[in-house]
């Protein structure tokens, strides 16, 4: 995990405390200045339900503690920060993020590697940023199987991508699914970044619809995906929602009054 000034402890993780333009630069500047400093630095933009599996799952929370950056992909987090004092801290979302940093970067001689999806979508997202973005420098996609991978496999996928010579990895699967598969592929390839994005991939390529940036704004992406997709998400919310919401309300009574003592 990156230095501690650079984020704040929610629900036990540290998360990211500046915004998508700040979080871009620095990993674009990263890389334009040190091109072969392959150290696979890992980075996940994590949501409540990230946060919420990590609190009932040990081996998950040390992963995610292990990573690089954990950029808030959602509003309640920025507000959180906010909170304690993080005025500055706003939402990454992955999707927003993703797509500023692919147009941002595309006249950068920085080389990205799409791995998540069915079959053929993340052929679709490398079409896609190209005609969204200008952005031609993806060089290369796999998609993996519905399992966990062999080591044999892991090794072919990583000699591919290095064979590539690929700087990012950005991996679209699910939570923790992709943190799981982005900590076990640094042992296999030689990046300077892997990053998890969750359902970008899908959005991107036009087969799922993003929230209105007022609902988004507002806090609520979580309930416009659960009126779209009711079944496969309501037992998720029903647990993550009101969990998220009462860890945090513990967690800043502690922060606040942990403050006022420190201060007395």
């Amino acid at each position: 995990m990156h230095l501690n000034k650079y984020t704040v402890n929610i629900i036990d993780i540290p998360i990211y405390v500046g915004n998508s333009t700040s979080f871009i630069n620095e990993i674009i500047d990263s890389i334009i200045t040190k091109p072969l400093n392959y150290s696979n630095r890992l980075i996940s933009a994590t949501s409540a339900h990230g946060l919420v599996f990590a609190y009932n799952n040990p081996t998950f929370k040390n992963t995610l503690l292990n990573f690089y950056y954990n950029i808030p992909d959602g509003q309640p987090m920025a507000w959180i920060g906010q909170l304690k004092g993080h005025k500055n801290m706003r939402r990454c979302p992955g999707v927003g993020t993703f797509g500023q940093f692919m147009s941002t970067s595309a006249s950068f001689p920085i080389k990205h590697f799409f791995c998540g999806g069915k079959e053929g979508i993340a052929d679709d997202l490398k079409n896609a940023c190209a005609n969204k973005f200008e952005n031609t420098n993806v060089v290369g996609t796999y998609s993996p199987p519905f399992r966990v991978m062999t080591d044999e496999e892991l090794t072919k996928l990583g000699a591919m991508i290095n064979a590539a010579g690929a700087n990012i990895v950005w991996i679209g699967l699910s939570t923790p699914k992709q943190e799981a598969f982005a900590e076990n592929l640094a042992k296999y390839c030689n990046v300077n970044y892997i990053i998890t994005v969750g359902a970008v991939f899908d959005f991107f390529t036009d087969n799922l619809k993003h929230a209105p940036l007022w609902i988004r704004n507002l806090g609520l992406e979580w309930l416009y995906r659960l009126l779209k997709e009711p079944r496969r998400l309501f037992s998720r919310y029903a647990e993550v929602v009101p969990m998220f919401i009462w860890l945090n309300v513990k967690e800043y009574f502690i922060y606040l009054f942990g403050s006022k003592n420190k201060r007395s």
